[in-house]
């Protein structure tokens, strides 16, 4: 990681530093910040030769080296400070919520648009809205072009930005026309590298986008789910939220493993924020006020969750899981009034608390 003494290098910089590090067999990756920029060394960063050549270089302040596996995930990187912006909440301020139906019903686009306007005035940030979906049986919904369209309303009638997963390039391209502001990569997909790579490559250019990474079904390391959000920052762009929403194999009761419980460990790896989906870790409407309230004690910064203006009528996954607006108002009034005092608690924290205490 190189670390400049001016906000950003000039293309003549760039091109000499680039000249430095591509006979080591690297390349430079810059990363756009609001304030100033930073420069990844991509491949193996070590050689000693090469670090001495670009610190001699009289612009250049230091350059850090990192022998993690995910050199810009880590939370020792000098993206450490990195700030996610989402519309008007800077994510670590206050408990970030994306809120909003698991499936639209492009038959039916009303029930979104209700349930737009009834998720902001329960306080999420964000609405949450399923245009395609990926679904074990092949005859089940797919989910809709059309969808699209009435996501973007939903954005304009209320001003919040909004949340789709896309599951391959060409929904990727639409999404982004479209202007999407928050790309979900869904658990199936969480280890599609190609895709990982395809989306990092088309939001380096869009530093308000962000993306919202889902941890894979299929329980893995940590170090496998911070990685595949490496594949993503590489291209450029840090805005990179790490999701988890329940592990195979279920508990019985639940529609998966509830793994909030990770978030600690995750930010002891990494400093990109967490943002925990209880309504798909538990899958039952009941239980997910608890998961959600759980997620925020273990350090989450933000919660993703479904919801609909009438969840009997939705279709997918929201007639089981989605909480009615009331039950979802109650949600984050108490999700937030745990968040507050956890952050005045951690205000006088002893030595010693873990990164999420």
């Amino acid at each position: 990681m190189i670390i400049p003494k001016p906000a950003r290098l000039s293309p003549e910089q760039l091109a000499e530093i680039s000249a430095i590090v591509e006979p080591f067999g690297c390349r430079i990756q810059p990363i756009i910040g609001a304030v100033r920029n930073i420069y990844a060394i991509v491949g193996d960063e070590r050689d000693e030769l090469m670090t001495n050549r670009l610190e001699g270089l009289p612009y250049i302040e230091r350059v850090d080296k990192m022998q993690s596996p995910y050199k810009l995930m880590d939370r020792r990187s000098s993206l450490s400070g990195n700030k996610i912006k989402i519309g008007n909440l800077t994510i670590g301020e206050d408990l970030l919520v994306i809120a909003g139906q698991c499936t639209i019903d492009p038959k039916n686009p009303n029930y979104f648009y209700e349930t737009a306007h009834a998720v902001k005035e329960a306080g999420a940030n964000s609405i949450r809205g399923g245009v395609w979906k990926p679904r074990t049986n092949p005859y089940s919904f797919q989910g809709d072009n059309k969808s699209l369209d009435i996501l973007m309303e939903a954005h304009r009638r209320t001003g919040l930005p909004v949340d789709a997963e896309v599951m391959d390039e060409h929904q990727l391209h639409l999404a982004i026309e479209a202007g999407v502001h928050m790309l979900q990569v869904g658990a199936r997909n969480a280890l599609n590298y190609s895709l990982l790579r395809a989306i990092g490559g088309a939001v380096a250019s869009r530093p308000s986008t962000v993306v919202l990474l889902k941890r894979s079904i299929h329980m893995g390391p940590l170090n496998e789910f911070i990685s595949a959000a490496e594949y993503i920052a590489a291209f450029g762009n840090p805005n990179i939220l790490l999701c988890p929403r329940g592990t195979s194999p279920a508990i019985d009761g639940y529609r998966n493993h509830p793994d909030e419980s990770i978030t600690p460990l995750l930010k002891e790896k990494t400093w990109a924020p967490v943002v925990v989906d209880p309504s798909h870790s538990v899958g039952k409407a009941a239980y997910v006020p608890a998961c959600a309230l759980a997620a925020v004690a273990y350090g989450a910064d933000g919660l993703c969750i479904e919801s609909h203006i009438s969840p009997s009528k939705g279709i997918g996954d929201d007639p089981k899981q989605a909480l009615t607006p009331e039950m979802l108002a109650y949600t984050i009034r108490e999700a937030r009034q745990l968040w507050a005092a956890r952050r005045e608690a951690r205000a006088h924290a002893p030595e010693g608390i873990s990164p999420a205490k």
